[in-house]
């Protein structure tokens, strides 16, 4: 009997310990420590497992005070604030690496220095601004009465929410979706095979839920059924991922469709070269140099970087659209190249031009629909130019780029269709579903990322692209213009790549394939069934509050 009540009393000093580091200023470190270990395994996937627990200590903080009447919402929107800020701050800390902006003309160290600073807490801000409500949602959803009643359902709610939040960031300007949990993962290629069913918010659901089941059973330890529960829930889903993700993996034929040889070109050409007009000849020769090599080596299709040529040469600079066209002719390839166009209202286009092997330029023209905030345009640039000229001056061309319409898919003589993608417009999921909704069986992905230099910014934006291949179930060849380069089949592997701040070529088979995975043909409507299911949460407190109301006032007239 002394050693039961001994382990009673063990246990219940530990769910009090639990509780008390929930509150006071001691919660402000675990949401610390949550912010940054969770941010660190999106910069470093090789430390990706730890994802699956680094949400615990937030889970613990939230499920505590959220379910607490007597906290108020306001105190869980700062407490969202402390985590999301550190989580961002550690996203986005590769900004710190485009100091001195040695690429914009006419930049000083001084005005570099605020520049920077202001993009990296800036943005980190503005993001966490934003999903720091999460917290105040749950915090209203955990009071309602299905939750009240049934308590194991706030994990599972805690998740949703993330995963709507994450999607919220793809719609609008000010949202950047570049802090996704499944990046954390691209080390372990099987727990993120289910993308090609619901989606990458499907993995960040997972993710979260298994985080703060966990919490959950930290919490209820004193409940040991409850505590049994959470533990065994988090275990469950666990398996389920990795067992469900291992069949998808095994089972999915990465060499079926049309056989073609592609070549992406790294001309190691950093915005600050490509700009200076005197070295144009010298880029133009780099990248034609390379062509003709990666045609020698059997490459029917070769694609240029971004902009790799940055003018218009569908008006002023025709020079260019002849080299391509010649370029294509002599070598029998496709060429796809990152150029501008303008459109019939004269507005410049980031775009992928494709010259045939007779040398004819396809009328097909894709240019890019997500252009990047303050380095394609200014945002709110009256009020950008009165506090922070200097981040008005990041676009390095005269004016805005103004965006593309539409998928443009561009087909092969054969019939195979290229879908494109240009930079930022691989971290919107919806763009390469709509690719491929009107008939992408290849991603072409085109990027310039030199800004980057060789921080963790090239490869978590690779890493995009990882999960895009395996929610579309598509080959993405992406060519670089500093790097990282790569080829990715529709597991998400990555077959061959080519390191940053390199030169030179990927010559790598890929597979055109007009198949369909279930994400492709449903989209982001786990989404959508989520909103859904909160809407029926908020629905059912409302009408039992309103019941129970009409009941208290008939039993006080009677």
């Amino acid at each position: 009997m002394m050693v039961k009540d001994k382990e009673n009393f063990s246990t219940a000093k530990f769910a009090q310990l639990s509780e008390n580091l929930a509150y006071g200023k001691t919660r402000l470190l675990l949401l610390f420590i949550g912010g940054f270990l969770t941010g660190l395994t999106l910069v470093l996937p090789k430390v990706g497992f730890l994802e699956w627990i680094t949400l615990i200590p937030v889970g613990v903080v939230l499920l505590c005070r959220a379910s607490d009447k007597s906290v108020k919402l306001r105190s869980l929107y700062l407490d969202g604030l402390v985590f999301f800020y550190t989580f961002y701050l550690v996203c986005f800390h590769w900004f710190t690496y485009l100091y001195p902006l040695d690429f914009v003309e006419g930049m000083t160290k001084g005005a570099a220095l605020v520049v920077v600073i202001a993009a990296w807490f800036g943005l980190s801000l503005l993001q966490a601004l934003m999903s720091a409500l999460v917290f105040v949602v749950v915090g209203i959803v955990y009071k309602c009465r299905l939750c009240t009643k049934i308590t194991i359902l706030k994990p599972f709610l805690s998740a949703g929410l993330w995963a709507i939040c994450e999607w919220s960031q793809t719609l609008g300007w000010w949202g950047v979706p570049w802090g996704r949990l499944p990046i954390g993962q691209t080390e372990y290629l099987i727990g993120l095979q289910n993308a090609s069913l619901l989606g990458s918010y499907f993995v960040t659901f997972m993710l979260v839920s298994v985080n703060f089941l966990l919490a959950y059973a930290i919490i209820e330890i004193n409940e040991v059924p409850k505590m049994r529960v959470g533990a065994f829930l988090a275990l469950a889903l666990l398996f389920l991922q990795y067992g469900s993700g291992a069949l998808l993996y095994f089972t999915t034929d990465v060499n079926k469709g049309e056989k073609i040889k592609v070549a992406c070109v790294q001309g190691n050409i950093s915005s600050s070269e490509k700009w200076n007009v005197e070295s144009n000849q010298k880029t133009l020769d780099n990248y034609s140099k390379y062509t003709e090599k990666a045609a020698q080596e059997g490459a029917e299709l070769v694609i240029w970087p971004e902009t790799a040529i940055p003018y218009d040469i569908s008006t002023t600079h025709s020079y260019y659209a002849k080299t391509f066209s010649r370029l294509a002719k002599d070598n029998g390839i496709y060429l796809l190249v990152g150029a501008y166009v303008s459109d019939e209202e004269g507005n410049s286009l980031n775009s992928l031009i494709c010259y045939t092997p007779t040398g004819d330029q396809i009328d097909t023209v894709y240019s890019k629909r997500h252009l990047v905030p303050f380095g394609e345009y200014v945002p709110l640039r009256p009020l950008i130019e009165a506090l922070i000229p200097p981040l008005a001056n990041l676009v390095l061309s005269s004016d805005d780029i103004y965006p593309g319409e539409g998928a443009q898919i561009i087909e092969t003589e054969s019939g195979i269709g290229m879908g494109g993608l240009i930079c930022f417009d691989s971290i919107y999921e919806e763009l390469t579903l709509e690719s491929v909704s009107e008939g992408a069986e290849l991603i072409c992905l085109s990027t310039n990322d030199s800004w980057f230099i060789d921080s963790a910014a090239l490869y978590m934006h690779n890493a995009q692209a990882q999960i895009r291949a395996i929610e579309s179930g598509r080959y993405v060849a992406r060519a670089a213009n500093t790097g990282v380069s790569t080829v990715i089949n529709p597991r998400g592997e990555v077959l061959c790549e080519l390191g940053a701040l390199v030169e030179g070529i990927l010559v790598c088979d890929v597979y055109a394939n007009d198949s369909r995975t279930v994400w492709s043909i449903v989209g982001n409507s786990f989404v959508y069934c989520l909103l859904a299911g909160y809407l029926c949460v908020i629905c059912d407190n409302f009408v039992y509050r309103k019941i129970l109301k009409s009941y208290k006032e008939k039993a006080e007239n009677s």
